[in-house]
């Protein structure tokens, strides 16, 4: 299993939106609205590390609001 948090800036006014919408991608497992310069905080769970690139740029980049996203990928230790 791998595991990305993903940080995303949203167009103002469009937050509720973007979360309803990033709230339904099946492999999201959390998602948060938060203050500051991001506006949500989203887990994703996957079987492989190739695969969140490719969610992010296909998934949640593409949706209508978004601005820009931040991936921070855990590691194994």
């Amino acid at each position: 299993m791998s595991v990305a948090f993903v940080l995303i800036r949203v167009i103002p006014g469009k937050e509720h939106e973007v979360y309803d919408r990033v709230s339904t991608l099946k492999y999201v497992t959390e998602i948060h609205p938060l203050l500051g310069e991001f506006d949500i905080l989203v887990r994703i769970d996957t079987e492989d590390m190739s695969e969140i690139g490719k969610l992010i740029i296909q998934d949640i980049r593409s949706i209508s609001g978004v601005v820009d996203t931040k991936t921070l990928a855990e590691i194994k230790l």
